[in-house]
């Protein structure tokens, strides 16, 4: 790209583009990144420079970009039609994917609604919980979900997850939800590690720790079922990491624990995979590693490779047969969306699910992360890397933690230091792409990211913490 269509494209964002959870005054001070091509694990912006993308393009992208089999299942869908409603019709590979996503899910999930969005799945999951309650003659309009949850960022999902950083503005428009402690391993306030210790004392390598923490979680989500009996629609939670929240694991068990809560207060199960879905835990679900079988199931991002906008929210027969009956009834699920079940996107997500098949990416993906684990358990050393608090990984599902040396995550780092940005900057400036939470920084590479840009990946990111410490 030549320097006046590059300039003309600075002039052009600054005047009219508003970048999401961007600080605008501030985004307007600096030439922005402005991408024009992609390549394998590689971005490439206007002036030739490439990137790792090491957050998956916001943790969708699974093959990486420009991928023949995906290129060529768009190419091949737009010979036939780009879009056409599913109101009142249907189309091949919608049709094909919605059979493809049943046999794959949990349990038994045969019902599925396609939207657009992660936050319009589980938008789409509330609307089922209580209305499937409805039609079965109860009232029931409490939700409960877990602390730090992040499910987006319309009404109804900010309502859920919500965050008063984010949503202050927004209280008269948001509903009342229940929240039940999180099982945080490391930020609990009794987690308090020797700051004398040769290594860092983690959180996870203490069993009475874990079970205390899984034990108090769960005990709480049991007094909020019980102090709502009767008026639960549903328990909503985002299996084995809380994505936004900070990378954060929870512990052994838990996800088994709430399923079975759920069983016992009899109310309903979301699980809200759409961070957490297709491999990033090293499974295609991330329910499968407690063999959990959810009521609603919540699906988005890497459903379709990281090429095109869809989403999916999945349901048992017996949800869907509660709006079913007579037209005089009106059990109908009067909802949808203008590009619910794209021809363009179900064509990609098939091939996008071929191509875990063709390539054992499952299997791949818990080798790299294994190998991942062992290249970052250097950061556990403190005086090299004094202001790494604790190092968090599932699957390719990665946070680090900083936080001042001798402190601990309870007490947290000032974000006006804004250390995780000061990394990624000096990432970027390598030729690596992090975008971090706050002061956690996140690694979030394509499941099939080749190993040689993996290497550079993780040691640029190392090699960044270890300077900050020395500096």
């Amino acid at each position: 790209m030549n320097h006046s269509e590059k300039k003309r494209l600075i002039e052009l964002d600054h005047a009219h583009a508003w970048h999401p959870f961007t600080p605008m005054r501030q985004w307007r001070q600096n030439e922005p990144l402005i991408i024009e091509s992609a390549e394998g694990d590689h971005l490439i912006d206007a002036d030739g420079n490439r990137y790792i993308d090491g957050v998956s393009s916001l943790w969708c992208n699974i093959h990486g970009h420009r991928v023949p089999t995906l290129d060529n299942a768009v190419r091949d869908q737009l010979d036939r039609v780009a879009h056409t409603t599913m109101l009142g019709m249907s189309n091949v590979p919608a049709t094909d994917l919605a059979a493809r996503l049943a046999a794959l899910a949990p349990g038994k999930l045969n019902k599925v609604f396609f939207s657009d969005a992660g936050a319009t799945a589980t938008e789409l999951a509330f609307k089922m919980a209580v209305g499937y309650w409805f039609h079965r003659g109860q009232q029931r309009n409490t939700l409960i979900a877990i602390e730090g949850a992040y499910h987006g960022d319309t009404v109804g999902s900010m309502s859920v997850g919500y965050s008063a950083t984010f949503h202050k503005p927004f209280d008269p428009l948001v509903f009342t939800v229940t929240h039940a402690t999180a099982p945080d391993l490391f930020h609990s306030p009794d987690f308090t590690p020797d700051p004398n210790a040769p290594r860092r004392q983690w959180a996870a390598e203490h069993d009475d720790h874990v079970a205390r923490v899984r034990e108090d979680a769960l005990t709480d989500l049991d007094r909020c079922l019980t102090a709502a009996a009767g008026k639960v629609a549903a328990v909503i939670v985002e299996p084995v990491v809380q994505g936004a929240a900070g990378i954060i694991i929870h512990p052994p068990g838990y996800l088994a624990a709430v399923a079975g809560l759920c069983k016992k207060h009899d109310t309903l199960l979301i699980a809200d995979e759409v961070a957490t879905g297709f491999g990033r835990t090293g499974r295609m679900f991330a329910c499968e590693l407690e063999d959990v079988h959810p009521d609603i199931l919540c699906l988005g991002k890497g459903i379709t490779g990281g090429y095109l906008p869809l989403a999916a929210t999945l349901a048992t027969d017996e949800i869907e047969d509660a709006f079913t009956g007579e037209l005089h009834e009106h059990r109908t699920l009067y909802h949808g969306h203008t590009y619910t079940g794209n021809p363009l996107a179900a064509a990609v997500a098939l091939a996008s699910l071929d191509l875990f098949e063709q390539n054992d990416l499952l299997t791949r993906t818990r080798q790299t992360a294994d190998w991942v684990a062992q290249q970052l358990d250097a950061l556990r050393d403190r005086d090299r890397y004094p202001y790494v608090a604790d190092v968090r990984q599932r699957g390719l599902m990665i946070g680090i933690e900083l936080v001042p040396p001798g402190q601990t995550g309870a007490t947290g780092f000032d974000p006006s230091r804004r250390l995780g940005y000061d990394i990624a900057d000096a990432c970027r400036a390598r030729g690596v792409i992090v975008r971090p939470l706050g002061n956690v920084v996140v690694l979030m590479p394509p499941l099939a990211i080749d190993e040689n840009n993996l290497k550079q990946l993780v040691e640029t990111v190392v090699s960044e913490i270890e300077h900050l410490g020395r500096s």
